[in-house]
């Protein structure tokens, strides 16, 4: 199949599953579509194991789409934007310490804490991986993911202030998470020097380069924006800035998910307010909406299908289980601790913390990043296999119980 074919037949398939969504289960869209995936691949494995070469044909299709690349190095951009567009700055500038700090200490610190859990715990199954590759989980799984994350916070009547505080975190921790599983995935492959100057150069030329750059072509884009009142035009310069800022921000090894973010929110903001018309304002937010909603549902078809081409076995499917209750905690200490600090200076809503916690959601990110991973890289397949796991027990129960657990702790 040419790649062309492939494109029209996830679209298709996507079209599919979303009517069949509406029409009969009617779960917000993302998790519907990735649910239906995910129970036809299954079908397909089974029919497989009774000698139907129906999944021979469908892992083929599914082989040529490479994940990693499609994400990473193509929805997310659009992602990103689509998200970061609709955040209210101001909002924002007030949970700037708290974003931050979850952001980065507690990515940090979450590593460190799955990291050393799997290294202690795998064994327990047959597993015994390095410990820089157990850190190096620890950091692929630990980001919550902007994506999986503001698709279900829309449905949840999630508090404005703890809305904020989640949505901003999930849209920079991805960006320090990369970081973080690169420095890491450098020391485990020996490929370059592993000093502690150069973890620290890596970090500032990806973070703080991205960050500014991310201003620098958002600032462009609000002059250009400016100078023109027509919407054709204006809606051409924001994908411009989306497709074009991201891979400039690759050419130049600096961040691009953050790039992407900051220039969001500079256009989603300064940009609306004082460089657009009635009329391109609303044909702005009409597309990016569209764009989300789309590429949101296609992302979720991929994760639903990406089973058929993954190694899981008995093993891996304990380790895969094991492993979310210890991600979970991972989480709720990593989140928990800076929030015990900060409450001495500002106010939290009740149940900040378990909201944070169970609506930290992990997706497409993580599952890019594990299959980012060197071939023939100590436990590959293992570490792919229980992200996957952790991903699908994120989105499916986390993603659909959310609701819940919001009008438990914060509206009772």
């Amino acid at each position: 199949m040419t790649i062309l074919q492939v494109i029209s037949l996830l679209v298709s398939l996507t079209a599919l599953f979303a009517y069949a969504n509406y029409r009969l289960l009617r779960l917000p869209t993302t998790i519907g579509v990735m649910l239906i995936a995910l129970l036809i691949s299954l079908g397909l494995i089974g029919a497989g194991t009774v000698g139907y070469d129906v999944r021979a044909w469908a892992e083929k299709v599914v082989a040529r789409i490479d994940f990693n690349q499609a994400l990473m190095h193509g929805m997310l951009s659009f992602l990103l934007f689509a998200g970061a567009l609709h955040v209210d700055l101001s909002q924002l500038a007030r949970q700037k310490f708290v974003v931050g700090t979850l952001a980065t200490a507690g990515v940090l610190l979450s590593t460190l804490l799955v990291g050393s859990a799997v290294y202690v715990l795998l064994p327990l199954v047959g597993f015994s991986p390095p410990y820089i590759w157990c850190l190096v989980f620890g950091a692929l799984i630990s980001p919550t993911d902007p994506i999986a994350v503001l698709g279900i916070l829309k449905s949840a009547k999630v508090p404005k202030t703890l809305e904020i505080k989640v949505t901003g975190e999930s849209l920079f921790n991805d960006g320090v998470g990369v970081v973080i599983f690169l420095a890491l995935l450098e020391i485990a492959t020996r490929e370059v020097d592993v000093s502690a100057s150069s973890i620290a150069a890596l970090f500032v030329v990806e973070a703080v380069g991205g960050l500014l750059l991310g201003l620098g072509l958002g600032t462009l884009a609000y002059w250009m924006l400016k100078s023109v009142d027509n919407y054709q035009v204006e809606v051409l310069l924001t994908l411009a800035l989306v497709m074009g800022g991201y891979s400039l921000a690759l050419a130049l090894h600096t961040s691009g998910p953050i790039a992407i973010v900051v220039a969001g929110l500079f256009i989603g903001n300064r940009g609306r307010r004082l460089a657009m018309s009635d009329t391109t304002r609303e044909h702005l937010d009409t597309f990016w909406e569209l764009v989300d909603e789309i590429l949101n549902a296609v992302l979720f078809v991929l994760l639903g299908l990406e089973i058929l081409v993954l190694s899981f076995r008995g093993e891996t499917l304990v380790a895969g289980l094991l492993m979310i209750p210890v991600v979970l905690l991972a989480r709720w200490i990593s989140v928990g601790l800076p929030v015990l600090l900060m409450r001495r200076r500002r106010r939290f809503t009740p149940g900040a913390v378990t909201v944070m916690t169970w609506g930290g959601l992990r997706g497409g990110i993580s599952v890019a990043l594990a299959l980012s991973l060197p071939v023939g890289g100590e436990g590959r397949e293992l570490l792919i296999a229980v992200t996957y796991v952790i991903v699908v027990f994120s989105i499916l129960v986390q993603g659909l119980t959310l609701g819940a657990v919001v009008r438990r702790v914060v509206h009772e």
